[in-house]
C-alpha cells in the first residue's frame, strides 16, 4: 500500500520558510519491506524477558523451626510438626508446601534462564516490519491511535521540530500536524492499575501515544516531547522493536523529522544495495509482490498459456480378485467355465451313486433272502474245514472242534 505512493509530503510547521513548504521527500524501501507479524510477536516476546531482574524466596524461608514428625500410632499424619507447648503453633505441621508457615513448592532461584538471546538477522526483520506497518493506516487505525486528522501516513515533519525547547512549544507542533487527538487519548488514559500491581511500584497505566522519531543527535526535542504522557522518543539510530510495536502489536503511529526519515534508507538499506550501517544487510524481499493469488490465476495472461481443464475424468478400475470373482476369472481363463461345471457334474454323479448304494444297503432284506445268505454262510464255512491244506495239521483241527 505504501508503495503507492513513491513520494511523501514533508509537513511544514510554524516559523519554517515559506520556500520549504509542500516539498516532497522519496519513500525508503524500508517502508515496503514485508509486514511478519509473527516474527514480530516471537521477537517482541525474547527481548522483553531482558529486562526483568531476578527474584527467589529466601532459602530459609519454611524450615526455621526445628519440627519432626510424631511418627506413627497417635492418629495424626506424619506431617513433621513444631515441638513445645503452651502456643498454638506447638504442634502444628511444619516444612511442607501444604502447610501453614511452611516452604512454597519448588522455592524459586534466582539462576532461573532470565534473559534469552535473539538472532541478529531476527531482530532486523522485526524492526524493518514493524516500521512498514506504521505506514498504512489501516493497521495504525487498528492499533487504536486517533490519526483521523493526520494528513497522510507516513508522516514527516521538518527538522525545525528538532529545535523545538518547550513543552508548550511541542503541544502546538502535535495540533499543528493533527496528532494532538492521539495525546490527549492518552494522556486521558492515566488511570490506576488494576489489582496488585499498585503495591509493586506499577501503581499506574496509561496508553500510548504517538511515537517522535529524530535523525540528529542531542536534540533538544527529547527534553520537550518528553513530558507529553504517551508520546515516546527515539533517534532513528536506535530504534527499538519495544517502541516501534509494543505489546507486540504492528501500527505504531510515528511521527518523522525529515533528517530521520532521509537517514532510514542508510541504515537499511534498499530491495537492491546493502545497508552502509549494518555490514552486508540486505532487506528481506518478499516471494510474491502481488499477494492476491486468485487474481494472477484468472488473469487473461496465466489463462491464455495454461492448458484447459480435464473434464473427463478417467480413474483407475478397482482391482478385483479372480480367486472371489467369477467374471474376473473368465476375462483371465475362459475355460475356468467348463472346468467348473465339469466339477459341479461330477460332485452330483458322485453324490447320487454314493446315495444310491446307501440306499441299497438300508433297503430291508426279505426272509427267503436271509435263508439263503445264511445257507451260503454254512456252505462257505464248510468248504473251509473241509481244505486238504490243514488235514496234517492236528491242533488246528481240534481247536476247530472237528473230527477228520
Amino acid at each position: 500500500m505504501a508503495a503507492a505512493r513513491p513520494l511523501v509530503t514533508l509537513q511544514s510547521l510554524e516559523g519554517d520558510m515559506a520556500t520549504d513548504s509542500l516539498t516532497t521527500v522519496q519513500l525508503p524501501d524500508v517502508m515496503k519491506a514485508s509486514i511478519r507479524p509473527d516474527i514480530v510477536t516471537f521477537v517482541h516476546a525474547n527481548i522483553s524477558k531482558n529486562k526483568r531482574q531476578p527474584y527467589a524466596v529466601s532459602k530459609r524461608a519454611g524450615h526455621q523451626t526445628s519440627a519432626e514428625s510424631w511418627g506413627t500410632g497417635r492418629a495424626v499424619s506424619r506431617i513433621p510438626r513444631v515441638p513445645g507447648g503452651g502456643t498454638h503453633r506447638a504442634g502444628q505441621g511444619a516444612f511442607g508446601n501444604m502447610c501453614r508457615g511452611g516452604r512454597m513448592f519448588a522455592p524459586t532461584k534466582i539462576w532461573r534462564r532470565w534473559h534469552r538471546k535473539v538472532n541478529v538477522n531476527l531482530k532486523r526483520y522485526a524492526v524493518v516490519s514493524a516500521i512498514a506497518a506504521s505506514a498504512i493506516p489501516s493497521l495504525v487505525l487498528a492499533r487504536g491511535h486517533r490519526i483521523e486528522s493526520v494528513p497522510e501516513l507516513p508522516l514527516v515533519i521538518s527538522d525545525s521540530a528538532e529545535s523545538v525547547e518547550k513543552t508548550s512549544a511541542a503541544l502546538k507542533v502535535l495540533q499543528k500536524i493533527g496528532a494532538h487527538p492521539d495525546a490527549e487519548k492518552a494522556k486521558d488514559s492515566h488511570s490506576i492499575r488494576p489489582g496488585k500491581g499498585k503495591m509493586r511500584n506499577r501503581r499506574y497505566i496509561n496508553r500510548k501515544g504517538p511515537l517522535i522519531v529524530y535523525g540528529t543527535e542531542g536534540a533538544k526535542l527529547v527534553k520537550a516531547f518528553r513530558n507529553i504522557p504517551g508520546v515516546d522518543i527515539v533517534n532513528v539510530e536506535r530504534l527499538n522493536l519495544l517502541k516501534l510495536a509494543p505489546g507486540g502489536h504492528l501500527g505504531r503511529f510515528v511521527i518523522w523529522t525529515k533528517s530521520a526519515f532521509e537517514k532510514l534508507d542508510s541504515i537499511y538499506g534498499s530491495l537492491e544495495k546493502p545497508s552502509e550501517k549494518k555490514k552486508g544487510y540486505v532487506l528481506p524481499r518478499s516471494k510474491m509482490l502481488n499477494a492476491d493469488l486468485s487474481r494472477i490465476i484468472n488473469s487473461d495472461e496465466v489463462q491464455s498459456v495454461v492448458k484447459p481443464i480435464k473434464k473427463e475424468v478417467k480413474r483407475a478400475p478397482m482391482k478385483k480378485n479372480p480367486l472371489k470373482n467369477l467374471s474376473t476369472l473368465l476375462k483371465l481363463n475362459p475355460y475356468a467355465k467348463t472346468a467348473r461345471r465339469m466339477a459341479l457334474l461330477a460332485e452330483a454323479e458322485r453324490v447320487k451313486s454314493k446315495k444310491e448304494k446307501l440306499d441299497k444297503k438300508r433297503k430291508p432284506i426279505t426272509k427267503e433272502e436271509a435263508v439263503a445268505i445264511k445257507s451260503a454262510g454254512k456252505a462257505w464255512y464248510q468248504t473251509m474245514i473241509s481244505d486238504s491244506d490243514y488235514t496234517e495239521f492236528e491242533n488246528f483241527t481240534k481247536w476247530l472242534g472237528v473230527s477228520q
